[in-house]
């Protein structure tokens, strides 16, 4: 059976490791479509550090890539970082997962 492949977004958008990081509004996705599943990270609340906001609670899902409705794992973390390095093995782990 022949993979499907989905064409690339025209433009230019941050990629990190290889795979492409987009946000927009409270919603950071992160990964390539073209592989089973990717990386939803959604900012749930923010907190005031040093006069800037800077988000706080993070949900956390790996989703199908081809049904974004079917999640494969979810969890929450406070922190930008703690969540987006959490999210990171979730999906590896997902990845490599048959």
């Amino acid at each position: 059976m022949a993979q499907e492949t989905r064409p690339l977004v025209e433009g230019k958008y941050l990629e990190y490791l290889d795979k492409p990081l987009v946000r927009e509004g409270d919603t950071i996705c992160y990964g390539d479509l073209n592989e089973k599943c990717i990386l939803i990270l959604e900012i749930m609340s923010y907190k005031e550090v040093d006069g800037k906001q800077v988000p706080k609670n993070i949900l956390i899902q790996v989703i199908d890539s081809k049904d974004s409705s079917k999640i494969i794992k979810q969890g929450s973390k406070e922190g930008l970082h703690d969540a987006f390095t959490l999210g990171l093995v979730w999906l590896d782990m997902a990845l490599k997962a048959k």
